[in-house]
């Protein structure tokens, strides 16, 4: 097929996700010189379509196309969300074998998005007229041939040492020029939770950002106008001017105090601004407020930070991994007792006795559903860190992310 032929025939084409995706994605193999999921693997080893995948969040679903160590590839209709074919993808990643790309299309519209862990993420958009471009051709010959080629070469240590940096420039001079470290740590973590917020989406547009570059040129202009948007945020239907602002509650802001900044300081928050605080690990939080409280670590400022697979191989063996063995032997009684109880059929109605016999099976089931959730809330573990002191006033929680099916699918 030639790109001309491939665009002209899916301009033209209006029909559902349904009833086009199977189709565009033959056609798309044939324009790459690729051979299609029937063709190359007649069992579903390695390429297929509608790959069968749990989701991380309980239930069961299918990815449109996977392909090995290369992708998963979610097909919406023509114009629709494709974000939210994203995030499907996204839940469907873990039981996939967590491919290096994710690739959505509207069949108007292409998007890869790279999967690799510790990297920042990298989006790659080809409209439809874009694939007479033969670079674009090569670009998605190389999501089904050669993936590596995609991987980011900037990870996400790199850019939260980098956000980590800039703060730590501020609060040094901060503390030089006398203000009290408890309110240095308190402040910078304000304004680092307001960056997370802006590029999530909780605070809308780039409120924070702008208002940082307007003061800039008047640096004594900032104080009020945080001290506005940090009082909006501290209260049910706050607003800044005609922007209404959530309620963000959990005691950061719990007033408005500001600390008065200069044109240095501007600077590096307009540096911090300009990453995508999207790739930035939250740890930057823990570990900015620490230092910031310790004068002996000033100069430790944004210097290092433990980052998520260090942290990781510690916490996989010592806590998720043990966690996961008593779900899985809590899940096997749930499926027992599901598997046990008496079942209709199209041609058999179930008695009353034995209407009685689920009913019971299904509450002994969210029993145990129920009691590991409450052994995971009830779970807590001690930074080994911090002082004995410390440890006895201040546990910490930690959060477990295990998928426990809801009592509709299996217990």
């Amino acid at each position: 097929m030639t790109p001309q032929a491939f665009i002209k025939k899916w301009h033209n084409n209006e029909l559902k996700e349904r009833s086009a995706s199977h189709s565009h994605f033959i056609d798309l193999c044939n324009l790459l010189g690729i051979e299609d999921p029937t063709t190359a693997d007649g069992k579903g080893d390695w390429f297929t379509f509608e790959k069968g995948a749990s989701k991380t969040s309980g239930g069961d679903g299918w990815a449109d196309v996977w392909r090995k160590d290369c992708f998963a590839w979610e097909y919406k209709g023509k114009r629709a969300n494709l974000d939210k074919a994203f995030d499907q993808l996204l839940q469907y990643a873990f039981a996939l074998e967590n491919p290096p790309l994710l690739i959505v299309s509207d069949m108007n519209v292409i998007r890869i998005h790279t999967n690799w862990t510790n990297t920042v993420q990298k989006v790659h958009t080809i409209p439809l007229d874009a694939l007479i471009d033969a670079a674009n051709r090569d670009l998605l010959r190389d999501a089904f041939l050669d993936p590596e080629k995609f991987k980011p070469t900037k990870t996400r240590q790199f850019v939260t040492e980098q956000a980590a940096q800039n703060f730590a420039n501020m609060a040094q001079r901060l503390r030089l020029r006398g203000h009290d470290p408890q309110e240095v740590a308190h402040f910078v973590n304000r304004l680092v939770f307001c960056m997370f917020a802006e590029d999530v989406g909780l605070l809308p547009g780039k409120m924070f950002e702008d208002m940082i570059k307007i003061s800039r040129p008047k640096p004594e202009t900032f104080a009020d106008n945080a001290k506005q948007l940090f009082k909006a945020m501290s209260k049910k239907g706050g607003k800044v001017g005609f922007t209404q602002i959530e309620w963000f509650n959990g005691g950061l802001f719990d007033n408005s105090d500001v600390l008065p900044l200069e044109w240095e300081d501007l600077d590096d928050l307009i540096r911090a601004a300009a990453l995508d605080w999207s790739d930035i690990d939250p740890s930057i939080l823990g570990t900015l407020f620490e230092r910031g409280l310790d004068p002996a670590k000033r100069s430790q400022l944004g210097a290092h930070y433990t980052d998520r697979d260090k942290i990781m191989q510690i916490v996989n063996p010592v806590i998720v991994e043990p966690l996961m063995a008593e779900w899985a032997v809590v899940r096997a009684q749930i499926e027992a007792l599901i598997e046990a109880a008496p079942k209709a059929t199209k041609i058999k109605l179930l008695s009353p006795k034995e209407k009685t016999a689920v009913t019971r099976a299904l509450d002994k089931a969210e029993k145990l559903h129920l009691g590991f959730i409450e052994r995971l809330k009830a779970f807590r573990a001690l930074d080994p860190s911090i002082s004995r002191q410390k440890e006895r006033r201040d546990t910490r929680r930690c959060r477990i992310h295990v998928q426990v099916p809801a009592r509709n699918q299996s217990g």
